[in-house]
């Protein structure tokens, strides 16, 4: 797990250091992030999403429930590739709820599911272990079969969260190259932007997927041992 959480501080460093990078860069457009996801949005003939600005950095995020597309202060008013590319790539989420995308669908199924999860386990680890531990009442591989569980539904979310991370970008792509308002070197820049960005999704994936295995070898590897 320390190594994951290594890999994962490098990865979000060099993420940071792309947008920062390519966030100096204008695009030939000039056109902002905001107008970049409302022509994207537009050339997809969909018209009951909003684009609103946020607070914060890298906080950009599609609503579902509001439909909206969230683009924080730099991404809303830039006008350079940073900007273009974390607007299209959002953008692309909006269009996979259009189309009702199938992963997309079933990401936002699980959203109770993993918030239940997260916001469970960290009850369970005290009032289970303390269970366990002093007042005898659980034994040790119980509480490690409740986490396994919780856990899985984490991953699960995920693994489904890649193909979601990886469309999405794949239609930014194709919009910024078909759309005519991007340069070549542009579109590269974004391509390597969107790749870091994708990334931590992975890194997430894997740790997530890592922690699983280790409870569940803890659970085969001790089926009686009390805690």
């Amino acid at each position: 797990m320390i190594l994951f959480m290594i890999i994962g501080g490098i990865v979000s460093s060099i993420l940071k250091s792309k947008f920062k990078k390519y966030s100096k860069i204008s695009t030939i457009s000039s056109l902002s992030g905001r107008d970049i996801a409302l022509k994207m949005l537009q050339d997809h003939q969909i018209e009951n999403v909003k684009v609103i600005s946020v607070a914060g950095k890298l906080t950009d995020h599609y609503n579902q429930q509001d439909r909206t597309i969230n683009l924080s202060a730099d991404v809303y008013s830039g006008k350079h590739v940073s900007a273009a590319a974390v607007a299209a790539h959002e953008c692309g989420h909006a269009v996979q709820h259009a189309k009702a995308y199938q992963w997309l669908q079933m990401r936002s199924q699980m959203v109770p599911m993993v918030n239940f999860s997260n916001k469970i386990m960290t009850a369970i680890m005290i009032l289970g272990f303390i269970g366990a531990g002093v007042l005898k009442i659980f034994p040790f591989t119980t509480i490690i079969l409740v986490f396994v569980i919780l856990q899985a539904v984490v991953t699960a979310f995920t693994l489904i969260t890649l193909p979601v991370e990886f469309d999405a970008s794949r239609r930014a792509l194709i919009w910024l190259k078909t759309s005519n308002i991007s340069n070549q070197q542009e579109i590269k820049y974004a391509e390597d932007a969107l790749k870091w960005a994708a990334s931590t999704y992975v890194v997430a994936a894997l740790a997530s997927a890592a922690y699983l295995l280790y409870l569940s070898l803890i659970h085969i590897s001790e089926p009686t041992r009390p805690y």
